[in-house]
């Protein structure tokens, strides 16, 4: 069951769900970023454009970039970090170049 649960900033009816107490708007103004949007962030943050401009170009908050930013990176880490537990040439946790394995 639903029912009205106050106001949010923007002065829009909230409701909740009394199975869950999940808060919502019923009919909200912001949707999910598209993929196309996340596609251009992606090329965009490759070609060295500050977080903020790339938020005010492709139409999203700050804080929602700065989340998107965090999680590429921690995917990139957790899959470098995996190349190198599994490189037979890195004792130390840092691979070796190409030219000096085949060079050994």
């Amino acid at each position: 069951m639903v029912v009205k649960n106050g106001f949010n900033a923007t002065g829009k009816q909230m409701y909740r769900c009394n199975e869950c107490g999940r808060q919502f708007v019923l009919i909200p103004e912001k949707g999910p970023i598209s993929d196309e949007k996340k596609e251009l962030i992606d090329h965009l943050l490759l070609e060295r454009i500050s977080l903020a401009g790339i938020a005010r170009v492709v139409g999203v908050s700050e804080a929602w970039s700065q989340k998107y930013v965090n999680e590429k990176y921690a995917k990139l880490l957790e899959f470098i970090l995996a190349i190198v537990a599994s490189s037979p040439h890195a004792p130390y946790g840092i691979p070796c170049p190409p030219s000096i394995v085949n060079a050994r």
